[in-house]
């Protein structure tokens, strides 16, 4: 999405998890590059939720995943210096178990880290990242 939207996207955010681990990639491009999150990106003209969670998945890390449980959402609204929206996201977040294969990064993906909880602070999430990963540990 250019910056300076007129009207909110819709994003898609995937849980990835692997035992008590979670997926986490490192984003290529604004916004917030350079920054760790939750694979996944914007959901395309015609394309169902759960489609574009599959394919966000596969472009980004490579991987494929078993059953998608829808289990938050979240809003990122980015401002820039003046105070004007740069990016105005409404992130719907799918869960997932791990089913096999290697993550490689993809798209706009620079890295990929499987994260145990205990390591998840030292790679400075937004904190909406930490709210959904709990609540999908708790939900599949």
């Amino acid at each position: 999405m250019p910056p300076y939207p007129t009207a909110p996207q819709i994003g898609i955010g995937i849980i990835l998890l692997r035992g008590d681990d979670v997926l986490l990639i490192r984003r290529g491009r604004p916004p917030g590059a350079g920054q760790w999150s939750l694979p996944g990106g914007k959901q395309e003209l015609g394309e169902t939720a759960e489609a574009a969670a599959r394919r966000e998945l596969r472009e980004e890390t490579g991987l494929e995943c078993g059953p998608l449980t829808m289990v938050a959402h979240a809003d990122s609204i980015t401002h820039d210096e003046g105070g004007r929206i740069e990016y105005h996201y409404t992130i719907l977040d799918f869960a997932a178990r791990y089913i096999g294969g290697e993550a490689m990064p993809g798209d706009d993906a620079t890295a990929v880290a499987w994260a145990a909880p205990e390591e998840l602070a030292g790679y400075d999430l937004w904190d909406e990242i930490a709210r959904v990963i709990n609540i999908a540990r708790r939900s599949i």
